[in-house]
């Protein structure tokens, strides 16, 4: 009799510990969702302001020219503040989402969104007069931030999927030539837009593709 007693027991006190195991896969599971909903805000934060703020530091800087001049020269000189800081919480804003998003299918999607945020925080640290780290971190930034792009789509649908991949071949491509010096009539300052751009489009979209999502699971 203590036996069945014994047992019966420990099959209750089994059954207890899976309920409260399946409650706090439950409580993680939520808090991940609620983490991820986060992320369209801080991506569309921060690329809209990164790009606010590169049109007005292009004003402000004396004699600046879209085609002759890169965008990392206005890292440099009267708009240093404005541009570093911008790119620092645009690359900060992009590697928070990435880690909010760890939770989605697909985990090259985040990898490559944190690699793209960490190139363009690096960018507004290490300024073009300090030469190849600089470089190093504009390559990171640009080569991730097109692979994400592209990536993206495979959990969007048409038109969003295409559009997705559009940006980011205009970015590889656009990468590809600036580096080997082909600028196609546009000037280094105007092929290293044709990179950049379409990273900043594309984390717009795809922040307010994601909003969409989230509302879609309420």
């Amino acid at each position: 009799m203590n036996s069945i007693s014994l047992l019966v027991m420990d099959m209750a006190q089994e059954q207890v510990s899976i309920h409260n195991n399946a409650d706090m896969d439950h409580g993680k599971q939520m808090s991940l969702d609620r983490g991820a909903a986060l992320a369209p805000s801080l991506l569309l934060i921060g690329a809209s302001q990164f790009l606010l703020l590169l049109v007005a530091a292009e004003a402000l800087y004396p004699g600046y020219s879209v085609a002759t001049n890169a965008i990392s020269d206005l890292g440099v000189g009267e708009t240093a503040v404005i541009f570093n800081t911008s790119i620092v919480i645009f690359g900060a804003a992009s590697f928070a989402a990435a880690y909010l998003l760890r939770s989605r299918p697909g985990r090259l999607l985040p990898v490559c969104m944190a690699f793209a945020g960490i190139g363009a925080i690096c960018v507004g640290l290490f300024p073009e007069t300090l030469g190849l780290p600089h470089y190093l971190s504009a390559l990171t930034a640009f080569l991730f931030g097109g692979i994400a792009a592209i990536v993206s789509s495979q959990q969007a649908r048409m038109p969003f999927a295409l559009l997705f991949v559009l940006l980011g071949a205009v970015t590889l491509t656009a990468l590809v030539l600036e580096i080997a010096n082909l600028t196609l009539g546009l000037g280094h300052g105007g092929m290293e837009r044709m990179i950049a751009y379409p990273i900043i489009i594309w984390e717009i979209v795809f922040a307010g593709w994601l909003a969409g999502k989230a509302e879609e699971m309420v």
